[in-house]
C-alpha cells in the first residue's frame, strides 16, 4: 500500500510540528538531556497516536536510561511497555547484531518491524537510533551509506525515522554527511533548537530493495 506524503503525524516536537509518513530527519546533541528533550516527546506523540515505537540506544544514553526518561515524561509508560507498543534495544542487539554492522540486514529489520506494526493494528512505526558506537572510518562510511539508503526504502511506508548524532563524535565532514542524508536536522544554537536543511544525497555504492 502506498501512503501519501500528505498524510501527516504529530512529531511531538513543537519546532517541527506535523510530519508526513516517510520523513527521515536527525538531531545533533551534546548531552544526554539534549537527546531526551527531543526523542522522548517524539515517542510520546507516537504512543499517544497508536504507533509502534522503537528506540535503539547506545552508551551515550543507555537502554536503561532511555526507559527511565520515558517513564518520567510519558504518562502510563509502563502500560505501553507491557503491551509491547514501545521497544528499547541497546545498539548491540540491533545495529551490531552478530557482532558487526550490516547495512542490508539492518534495513530489512526496520521494514519487518514496520510490516509487523501494521499487521498488529498500529497506525505505523516510529523509530530512533544513534551511531554513537561507531569508532572507525569504515563503519562510519557504511553507516552513512545506510542512512542514504533509508531515503530510498521508506518512501511509501508508514515510517518516521529520527537519527541522533553526538557532536562529540562528529567533525565538519561527518556533520555534512549527516545533514545531506536527512530531510532536515535539529541543532542547538545559543540555547535554542533550530532546523537546518540541505538537499538529500544518494549513495550509489550499495543497494537495497524492499522485499
Amino acid at each position: 500500500m502506498t501512503m501519501s506524503r500528505d498524510e501527516r503525524r504529530d512529531s511531538g516536537i513543537s519546532l517541527v510540528g506535523a510530519l508526513p509518513w516517510g520523513t527521515h530527519f536527525c538531531q545533533f546533541y551534546q548531552t544526554k538531556q539534549d537527546m531526551a528533550d527531543i526523542v522522548v516527546p517524539y515517542f510520546r506523540a507516537g504512543l499517544e497516536h497508536n504507533e509502534l515505537c522503537i528506540w535503539v540506544t547506545s552508551e551515550a544514553l543507555t537502554a536503561e536510561e532511555a526507559r527511565e526518561a520515558m517513564a518520567r515524561d510519558v504518562p502510563d509508560f509502563q502500560s505501553y511497555a507491557r503491551r509491547g507498543q514501545v521497544e528499547i534495544f541497546p545498539h548491540t542487539e540491533w545495529y551490531l547484531l552478530g557482532g558487526r554492522f550490516d547495512l542490508d540486514r539492518t534495513l530489512k529489520m526496520w521494514i519487518e518491524k514496520h510490516d509487523q506494526a501494521l499487521a498488529r493494528g498500529y497506525e505505523g512505526l516510529r523509530v530512533s537510533g544513534t551511531p554513537y558506537w561507531i569508532d572507525n572510518k569504515k563503519d562510519w562510511d557504511d553507516f552513512a551509506c545506510y542512512e542514504a539508503q533509508i531515503n530510498k526504502v521508506i518512501g511509501g511506508t508508514k515510517l518516521l525515522v529520527l537519527c541522533t548524532y553526538s557532536l562529540l563524535k562528529c567533525g565538519v565532514v561527518e556533520i555534512l554527511d549527516v545533514v545531506r542524508n536527512h530531510e532536515f536536522a535539529l541543532a542547538m544554537n545559543q540555547g535554542k533548537w533550530q532546523i537546518v536543511t540541505m538537499p538529500i544525497s544518494t549513495c550509489t555504492t550499495r543497494g537495497f530493495t524492499r522485499p
